[in-house]
């Protein structure tokens, strides 16, 4: 197989602001694998400096990939993914955008989008979730709350200095809309747990990563005292975190930019599932392509939050969505991406 990469810039409707800061501008790498009858799979990386990686050092960790995907069987997926993760071990977007690209190509050749692969019902697949992100101002966050009004499921950034304020005006202006936080490593215990009387204010019914991810004590002493589920994302990168998180969280969030395969990402799942922990898989901000490979495997989940193609303004490929916050896959081979035209 041939290995082609490129660069695309992306960007938001708005300035997408976490705790740990933000931008409008976002680039990922398209990666198209060609195999030697000219069948084309594809894969997006959405890189994060949070984990090591940029744009451009995915680009070097696919040079480092061409050589074990030249002469390689397109169907041994597991064999390649091994094979990928000795040449560079810790560059989990690009070795995840290889992986979705066997996966699309795989389906493909079999006519069937993936998740018919996975013998999975598309119908079973759970409401995605919408990000507000962290607004300068009280009028701008009403405005994209309001611009938010046909999604059922609202995720709020938080850890700035206006966070109970924040939590008022979301629901002031979506008050049907079901409330979930993310306070992406920003607080401490005594800071989360002083935020609990706001949250249960306004039925916010789930609480993710409080606490920087190596605290994982004082996780468990918010979560012992919280009347909401708990889960986990940055806390949790692979299937092999999970058994130390038992009786500390109440669930994980998956990415495939952390956990650097979908299979590896279904082998998550099934460790979460068992040591009784709620299944969420989230998203980078990424284009179309790289939500797909996450969707496919949606119907497994038991909460979602798959709006990253959803916050941009120029997303350059069509397929899977989660229009009006609901997952929808269809019946296109593959992961069903197609260029815009």
């Amino acid at each position: 197989m041939r290995l082609h990469a490129e660069i695309v810039t992306v960007h938001t409707k708005h300035p997408f602001i976490i705790a740990r800061g933000g931008q409008s501008e976002y680039r990922v790498v398209w990666v198209r694998l060609v195999d030697s009858d000219g069948a084309e799979g594809w894969g997006e990386a959405s890189p994060s400096k949070f984990y090591g990686e940029t744009a451009d050092t995915v680009m070097v960790a696919l040079q480092r990939f061409a050589p074990v995907l030249e002469h390689a069987d397109a169907w041994s997926i597991d064999a390649i993914e091994r094979e990928l993760e000795k040449a560079m071990r810790w560059n989990a977007s690009a070795r995840c955008a290889v992986s979705a690209a066997l996966h699309d190509l795989m389906g493909k050749r079999l006519g069937v989008p993936v998740w018919k692969l996975w013998g999975l019902d598309a119908k079973a697949a759970p409401l995605s979730s919408f990000t507000i992100g962290i607004a300068p101002d009280e009028a701008t966050l009403r405005s994209r709350v309001q611009e938010a009004a046909h999604y059922p499921i609202l995720k709020i950034k938080l850890g700035s200095h206006w966070d109970r304020d924040v939590l008022r005006i979301v629901r002031e202006e979506a008050p049907k809309a079901i409330l979930r936080v993310d306070a992406n490593c920003a607080w401490t215990a005594k800071q989360a747990l002083g935020m609990l009387d706001a949250l249960n204010a306004v039925g916010v019914d789930m609480l993710e990563q409080p606490l920087p991810p190596e605290d994982l004590e004082g996780i468990k002493f918010v979560r012992d005292r919280a009347n909401i589920p708990v889960i986990v994302d940055e806390s949790c990168l692979v299937a092999a975190d999970i058994p130390k998180l038992e009786g500390y969280v109440d669930g994980i969030n998956i990415k495939l930019a952390k956990c650097g395969s979908l299979r590896e990402a279904l082998r998550m799942i099934a460790v979460a599932r068992a040591h009784g922990l709620r299944v969420m898989c989230g998203c980078m901000v990424e284009t179309t392509l790289g939500i797909a490979a996450a969707a496919h495997f949606s119907p497994l989940l038991d909460d979602a939050d798959l709006d990253g193609a959803a916050l941009l303004s120029d997303d350059p490929f069509e397929g899977p969505g989660i229009p009006d916050g609901r997952v929808v896959l269809g019946d296109t081979a593959g992961l069903g991406v197609t260029l815009r035209q």
